[in-house]
């Protein structure tokens, strides 16, 4: 059989760093996403007779560690299925991928959800999520969509995602400022407990995850892009101090941050955000998004706007 599916990058709002468990992708703690749209990845699952696996991401052969985390993928819904014919895979994505906007997230969500309609199996969001996870933990909040929040725990029943309600969901536009430089992010969340920030790090953001659902329920919008915009800095202070010393931000990235700061003087609601990587997110609203992009362009950085996007589906125009 075969299936298509499309699912949405996330911006993480409280985000996960390193791992429990790296062979399930375990997160040592719960994680906050949001998903954006109309950015998205789109994928096609077959499965055929043939050989080997064939996995192909927008027109390049996908071998080594990326092959293995979509295996992952695969073989749990091999084991949850009747199905084990070799997998013929194709992925594109409408946006700059691997610099910072959660294209692994989108990835492996619409490979989960593609794959588990072409096995045959008939799954909800959250278990669904189970299964993206392991090829990311970003992704089980992309099969689920919009504000969502993932489960650490110990295993694929506790470790889900699930969808958070909240009026924001209208009022939210992102500016999405391309800062193209090349992320490791799977390097990074490798070393995280290594930094001396790291317990730090563990001993405040479960204040902040409740803190971050308390805004989403009362749709505060400056509480809600406010503890996103410092969880940026906190998860960035992890990242610098470990081993390597990863440091993502590009010059731009900084004046992206100081633009933002002058525009929320100037009384535009306006919160920056970055997962690892150097490119930016400013949440803003309706009525403040021209200004804010425009202000954001004199810089001389690319942008796009987005909007607040749905859970992982099936769509009929196949790839192959």
């Amino acid at each position: 059989m075969k299936a298509t599916a499309v699912a949405h990058p996330i911006q993480g709002l409280v985000k996960y760093h390193g791992m429990s468990d790296h062979d399930l992708r375990l997160p040592y703690h719960d994680s906050i996403s949001v998903c954006t749209a109309p950015s998205r990845t789109r994928t096609t699952v077959a499965f055929e007779e043939r050989d080997a696996d064939r996995y192909v991401v927008d027109g390049e052969t996908v071998e080594g560690q990326g092959a293995d985390r979509i295996r992952s993928v695969v073989e749990r819904v091999r084991e949850l299925s009747d199905e084990d014919r070799r997998v013929r895979m194709e992925s594109e994505s409408n946006f700059p991928t691997n610099i910072g906007f959660g294209s692994s997230a989108s990835g492996f969500a619409a490979l989960a959800w593609a794959a588990c309609e072409a096995a045959g199996l008939d799954l909800d969001h959250p278990t669904v999520s189970a299964i993206a996870r392991r090829g990311s933990a970003s992704a089980a909040r992309a099969v689920t969509g919009a504000f969502s929040d993932l489960s650490a725990g110990l295993n694929d029943e506790d470790c889900r995602s699930h969808r958070l309600e909240t009026d924001l969901e209208d009022d939210l536009r992102v500016v999405a400022c391309e800062v193209p430089a090349f992320k490791h992010t799977q390097a990074a969340h490798d070393e995280a407990e290594d930094s001396h920030m790291f317990e730090a790090r563990m001993a405040h953001v479960h204040e902040q995850l409740q803190s971050m659902r308390d805004s989403l329920r009362r749709a505060d919008f400056a509480d809600t892009f406010g503890l996103a915009e410092h969880d940026s800095l906190s998860l960035a202070a992890t990242t610098m101090t470990g081993p390597t010393g990863w440091v993502y931000w590009q010059p731009e990235t900084l004046e992206i941050f100081e633009t933002v700061h002058e525009l929320r003087a100037e009384g535009l609601d306006a919160y920056y955000s970055t997962d690892t990587g150097a490119s930016v997110y400013v949440n803003t609203t309706p009525e403040d998004v021209d200004r804010v992009q425009a202000a954001i362009e004199d810089l001389g950085v690319p942008t796009r706007v987005w909007e607040v996007g749905g859970p992982a589906r099936i769509v009929d125009n196949e790839l192959f």
